[in-house]
């Protein structure tokens, strides 16, 4: 394999990744503050996309993105509202189950509202056959923008957790619900909050990544598959692991397309779920992030 090649999957791989990190910071935020892992997390992403394609045919790019990514929030707003907040003495197993039943429900709304058809959105800068060239490798520019605002997202949240009273209150939620609630601290608020930030965040990455990867009613399921994969692979519930197990995971993939056949990509991330499910059950980073459930993005 030749040194451009080897730029070529790893540019590859680090903007997938950054993607999964996203997702997999989603999959964090709602556990770290409610204990609920959420398989509807990757359906954030496809409404994000989806309805910035539809708003853009009436008002300009931002404004489709600022748009598509209210909307979604509101939408996970009203999904915890109507159907986690109600729910008496959950367990595990049935968030799990009521989550995996939410993608379906979306997923299905999705294909009723835009039907089966492949759509994107036009590229942030350039075209499709515009790209950049760096040590013999060309990459598009969009991969700048989705590097770029995967970097802001990350960046955001750290300032966001570490230097705000709401976010300080909802780690306090994560770390102990019962003495945050003796500080005054409103936990449904937070759980709605938490809900509200992971949509915002995953349609944003919707949007960005739309004219790379394109948009479908189901593209949502894969793309959790391999967030949860990259929050696994890191700990769940830290936001260094995620990020670190997202990079990771697409570098993998990348890199396994010059071995095995692009068909068999989804295998290797099941494969590396399974791995550290079976040796590693509590992530690479899970021992860093002992001392508290939650860990600063």
């Amino acid at each position: 394999m030749s040194f451009e090649n080897v730029i070529q999957y790893l540019i590859a791989g680090i903007t997938t990744g950054s993607i999964y990190a996203i997702v997999a910071l989603g999959f964090n935020i709602i556990y770290n503050t409610t204990g609920i892992i959420n398989f509807a997390q990757g359906e954030f992403l496809m409404l994000g996309g989806m309805i910035s394609i539809t708003l853009i045919q009436f008002v300009p790019l931002p404004l489709a993105i600022c748009g598509a990514v209210l909307i979604t929030a509101g939408v996970g707003y009203i999904l915890e509202r109507t159907f986690i907040r109600g729910i008496k003495n959950p367990t595990p197993l049935r968030m799990i189950i009521i989550t995996i039943g939410l993608s379906i429900l979306m997923r299905e709304a999705a294909l009723h509202i835009w039907d089966e058809k492949v759509r994107s959105l036009p590229y942030f800068t350039g075209n499709e056959i515009t790209s950049i060239g760096i040590f013999g490798a060309h990459f598009s520019p969009q991969v700048l923008w989705v590097l770029g605002i995967s970097a802001l997202i990350v960046v955001s949240l750290n300032v966001f957790f570490s230097y705000t009273t709401t976010g300080k209150s909802m780690r306090a939620c994560a770390s102990n619900r019962v003495a945050a609630a003796l500080c005054g601290i409103d936990i449904k608020k937070m759980v709605s909050l938490s809900f509200v930030l992971s949509a915002s965040i995953g349609a944003l990455a919707g949007c960005v990544i739309s004219p790379i990867t394109q948009t479908q009613y189901d593209c949502g399921t894969p793309l959790a598959i391999k967030g949860f994969t990259a929050a696994i692979f890191g700990g769940m519930g830290s936001s260094t692991g995620a990020i670190a197990g997202g990079l990771i995971i697409g570098i993998i993939e990348a890199a396994s397309i010059s071995i095995i056949p692009l068909a068999y990509k989804d295998a290797i991330t099941l494969t590396v779920l399974l791995g550290i499910l079976i040796f590693r059950p509590s992530g690479l980073f899970a021992d860093a992030d002992a001392s508290s459930k939650v860990d600063r993005p």
